[in-house]
């Protein structure tokens, strides 16, 4: 059975012995750094899916407002609609909400490295309890 390195490197499905008599807790260890590690894989792919989200908006808002503002915003930006020349500011508070949730999402994710014991432990007695 392949030792587990502080630095949360991945563990591969080959790496765990399940046959191993006698080493449940090391199982159990090595399923929780996985679950953890598969935490880590979700943000990847949620912070990918968000960068595609605001990159698909925003577009979509400069493309509206030239049609409702009748041109480029050469007189500026504001709240309002309906000014000529001028651009509504709406795209600011869906890009500012994917940008803190993402960023929380990954202080939550990332911010402890290495993997603490504790979150090991945790994640093992989660993994044990019955569900409730």
């Amino acid at each position: 059975m392949s030792n587990i390195v502080e630095d949360s490197s991945t563990v591969m499905e080959s790496d765990i012995d399940s046959n191993a008599p006698g080493d449940s807790e090391q199982l159990a260890r090595q399923q929780a750094i996985r679950q953890i590690e598969a935490r880590r894989r979700r943000f990847k792919i949620s912070a990918a899916a968000s960068a595609l989200g605001v990159t698909l908006l925003v577009p979509i808002w400069a493309g509206t407002e030239y049609r409702n503002a009748g041109g480029w915003p050469t007189r500026g930006f504001s709240q309002s609609s309906g000014v000529h020349k001028v651009w509504n500011i709406w795209i600011i508070y869906p890009v500012i909400s994917w940008v803190v949730l993402t960023a929380a999402h990954g202080w939550l994710v990332y911010g402890r490295k290495p993997i603490p014991e504790s979150e090991i432990q945790r994640e093992i007695e989660r993994r044990t309890s019955p569900p409730r």
